[in-house]
């Protein structure tokens, strides 16, 4: 069973000692159409996006304006069309949340891998480069999967949490530890047990 969610940031409990907690907010989510496969067609509140095709599905399914936002997730035996229920959460003991990394843009190696460098005196030029790349005449090419400098963060990643609460009224789900992505970023819950 999955659910939709917006990271609110991170706090801390208030026992002894305390443990680092993150926050997120489950997004009101409305079931369009079940299918056979335990999957089910889901709108939610996104932006203010609007064009014929959202408008032609809103009017399909019955929505209101504010659900512009379409997405296939896994639900429960016996759901069906209308609100999608958050009750599971409250039995919830572990989840597993995929969001995506915060992007850092074109990064070096240094950054990227954790390269150690060159040292950083007494004239020589190495600085922060990655060094030798190639193989000598054989295979004289640069091998396939080598660490270097490019593209950053923004890649999807999943992490285990366990849950510490769920306040139903506010929609807010306290899992213990830290998940990755940007405050604002949306992604996935899954429920494990």
């Amino acid at each position: 069973m999955e659910f939709i969610v917006e990271k609110i940031g991170m706090s801390r409990t208030i026992e002894v000692p305390s443990v680092p907690v993150t926050l997120l907010k489950v997004i009101e989510t409305k079931v369009c159409e079940v299918r056979q496969d335990g999957k089910a067609l889901v709108a939610y509140n996104y932006s203010k996006k609007l064009n014929k095709a959202i408008e032609g599905q809103q009017k399909k399914f019955g929505l209101d304006k504010e659900f512009n936002k379409f997405m296939t997730i896994s639900v429960a035996e016996g759901t069906e069309a209308g609100d999608y229920s958050t009750e599971a959460l409250n039995e919830a003991k572990l989840v597993k949340t995929s969001l995506n990394t915060k992007g850092r843009g074109f990064q070096g190696g240094m950054k990227r891998h954790g390269f150690g460098g060159g040292p950083a005196s007494h004239g020589h030029r190495f600085g922060r480069r990655i060094g030798s790349i190639g193989n000598a005449e054989w295979p004289g090419r640069v091998q396939k999967g080598k660490k270097m400098p490019g593209q950053y963060g923004n890649t999807k990643v999943t992490v285990k949490n366990d849950v510490i609460s769920f306040d139903a009224e506010n929609g807010i789900l306290v899992l213990k530890g830290s998940i990755p992505g940007h405050n604002g970023a949306r992604g996935l819950v899954r429920i494990v047990k």
